[in-house]
């Protein structure tokens, strides 16, 4: 028995686990003890990948959709040639930009890259990722704020800070390793607070909970901001030493008055004031954010508040501090460096003659091959799709007719498409139903490849199982479609994932994200590496945190306060529609859109085969509503779907809360986004219930 470490391909905390195998069958799976994120500890959905060897039982061979309208099983060359020979055909009518494609934060590094390369830079067409439906609030906000896309904490900070403060965020169910650092926290007098409209699981679970009517955090961060600075609860030498802005930032606030802020947020006075004081009193005060703050239609000037409040406070680069928001999917900072979607690989503009440069040297090409500008934003390629402009899209290891906002409107554009492939473990995904290829490749025991965590940690994933004959992986679909496209000698650098971690190694070069001090071989039964960490550089710590000297990745080298007039909802409840309907997960063991965690027998048993919805004990009472009935929810985008009900009293009177791993769920949601990220306003959607 050889026993074979890799990383846990689910979220982003990306856990370490042994998997034991014997006669190429997964005998045990065993969380990596010592491994600095999880150190022996996995939830369910983690140590039950050794699954995937039995339950994945789809075709090994390609499928292509004949003149009978079905999917018919070819080979891979035949598949690989089709593909690019329609590619090839679409953009010849219609022009480089009529083909798309949209991956997924659970490809590794390598397989990003790669889709960047053939994608992006030889077919000069558009490619954005599921990363936008979760993290690319974050990543405006660094990057607006820092310079740079840096979260800045290591997840030790959740054990060494003494006021911990989640906002819009539910660890206990969505991130339940981070929420065990939180629980191994011995500060004997921590407080550890919640921020959120509903009583979830972890506001169940913490010493302080804030019920704020929904989409109010902004107006609530710029009267605490205010609050503190009139009261002199501000870090004076650390704000002239080491931001920008902050005058101005302190004029703005002067207008979120604690008045203002009772009559928007709903909280009370005392509440407001007793949170100001919590911050006041912290020692050491980290303040971590999710999809609460991320999903919505002012969201990157709410991550930015919350980012302010750290810096005037100097919570920020010391050990239990920090301005941390905390990742969905397994490789979303991968996918957010590396992907060649809106920066060049490793960061930087595609304008910027010197990055080019660079760029261009690691990858052995010619700089007019390198992308010339950002992609357009996922939402745009569903909107060029029923517009007639986009004839073509790619979708890898994705669920969007699921998981898409509004998700009638992506059902609508793939009936539009002349090619839809559509590139899977698993054929029977609601993306299927309408594909004219289908990609079968193989899980992440099967594979090898890199990932980056929430902290910027690089981990390694190794294969344990050998591929049967006729199976490959994404990264092999990738290559095989782009030889079929004749790039020939521009794959010379390409032929293995490995070739494509050195190539993304030397675009790093230089960047905030420089990882040229890490080798493949140094990553294989290691507790992985943080970037920074250049070539010479001596490790000298397991848990790095950035902005320790105060040095921010702006031009002046100094934070930047950000901050904006509180907008109006654009799409605020009516008579018609006078509920809310919330929106996030519903256990620790469902992920997603469900595909891949319903092979656990386990959370099978224990999770609902149907749609469900929480709704407030008073207006069940109201509408003669029992636990288990049903209810009809129309939707202000002019949808409507079917839950049953679960009778609560942690969601608010006004407030309907359905978990989005059901395809019901995103049926009602609305085109709204957010005007910098473009990230969807999934947690406001105005509706209206009646009872079946």
């Amino acid at each position: 028995m050889k026993k074979i470490q890799s990383t846990c391909n689910f979220c982003a905390i990306d856990c370490n686990l042994d998997f034991y195998v014997e006669d190429n069958k997964i005998v045990k799976v065993i969380p990596t003890k010592g491994y600095p994120v999880n150190n022996g500890f996995s939830c369910i959905k983690g140590i039950s990948l050794d699954k995937q060897q039995t339950t994945v039982k789809c075709s090994q061979l390609p499928k292509i959709k004949n003149k009978n309208n079905e999917l018919e099983q070819v080979s891979w060359d035949e598949a690989f040639k089709y593909v690019a020979d329609k590619i090839l055909d679409i953009q010849a009518k219609y022009g480089p930009e009529s083909m798309a494609g949209i991956s997924t934060g659970q490809l590794t590094m390598e397989e990003f890259a790669l889709f960047g390369h053939v994608m992006r830079n030889y077919l000069k067409t558009n490619v954005d990722g599921n990363t936008r439906l979760c993290m690319a609030t974050s990543v405006v906000a660094h990057k607006q704020s820092f310079g740079f896309d840096s979260p800045p904490f290591t997840l030790k900070d959740a054990e060494l800070s003494d006021t911990i403060i989640f906002i819009g965020a539910n660890p206990v169910i969505a991130h339940p390793i981070l929420w065990g650092r939180v629980k191994q926290n011995k500060i004997p007098d921590k407080k550890v607070i919640v921020i959120d409209p509903r009583k979830s699981e972890t506001a169940r679970n913490t010493d302080y909970w804030y019920p704020l009517k929904w989409k109010s955090d902004l107006q609530l961060l710029y009267t605490v901001a205010n609050l503190l600075i009139e009261k002199d609860y501000i870090d004076k030498k650390y704000i002239e030493n080491h931001t920008e802005g902050f005058e101005e930032f302190k004029e703005f606030v002067k207008d979120y008055t604690l008045e203002k802020g009772v009559k928007v947020t709903g909280l009370l006075e005392e509440q407001i004031l007793e949170l100001v004081e919590l911050i006041h009193n912290g020692r050491n005060v980290s303040l971590w954010w999710t999809m609460g703050v991320n999903q919505g239609y002012e969201a990157v000037r709410t991550a930015q508040a919350i980012i302010n409040i750290a810096l005037m406070t100097g919570n920020i680069g010391r050990p239990g501090t920090g301005a941390n928001s905390i990742t969905g999917q397994c490789n979303a900072m991968g996918s957010r460096l590396f992907s060649n979607t809106s920066g060049l690989f490793g960061g930087g503009d595609f304008d910027n003659p010197i990055r080019r440069q660079q760029v261009a040297q690691a990858l052995d090409v010619d700089e007019d091959l390198l992308a010339v500008k950002p992609t357009i934003t996922y939402n745009q390629i569903i909107e060029g799709i029923n517009n007639g402009e986009i004839k073509g899209l790619w979708i890898l290891c994705t669920n969007p007719r699921h998981s898409w906002v509004n998700n009638e409107t992506f059902a609508e554009a793939a009936k539009k498409l002349e090619l839809f492939v559509v590139q899977d473990i698993y054929d029977d995904i609601e993306s299927t139903e309408d594909c004219t290829v289908f990609f079968p490749v193989v899980s992440g025991i099967k594979k090898e490849g890199t990932y980056m965590n929430m902290e910027r940690r690089l981990s390694a994933m190794r294969p344990c199982l050998v591929k049967s004959e006729n199976e490959i992986t994404d990264y092999e679909a990738i290559l095989g479609v782009a030889k079929a496209l004749g790039m020939g000698e521009l794959l010379d650098n390409w032929k293995t994932p490995k070739d494509a971690f050195n190539l993304m190694r030397k675009c790093s070069k230089g960047t905030p994200c420089d990882f040229t001090g890490i080798t493949w071989e140094s990553l294989e039964n290691s507790n992985g590496i943080q970037w920074p960490f250049r070539e010479g550089e001596k490790l000298e710590s397991d848990q790095r945190r950035l902005f320790e000297d105060g040095k921010y990745y702006t031009p002046s080298g100094r934070a930047k306060f950000i901050f904006e007039k509180v907008r109006e909802n654009p799409l605020p409840t009516t008579d018609e529609f006078p509920m809310v309907l919330n929106t996030g997960r519903g256990s620790v063991g469902q992920w997603h859109t469900q595909t891949r965690t319903r092979e656990v027998k386990f959370i099978e048993d224990v999770s609902s085969k149907k749609a469900y919805l929480y709704m407030n004990k008073y207006l069940a009472e109201e509408n003669n509503i029992k636990d288990n009935e049903k209810i009809r929810v129309f939707s202000i985008n002019g949808q409507n779907s079917d839950f049953t009900i679960k009778i609560t009293e942690d969601v608010r009177y006004e407030e309907l809360y359905a978990p989005m791993h059901y395809i019901e769920c995103n049926r009602l949601t609305p085109s709204i986004y957010d005007p910098y990220s473009k990230e969807p306003s999934y947690k406001t959607t105005p509706v209206r219930f009646e009872k079946l």
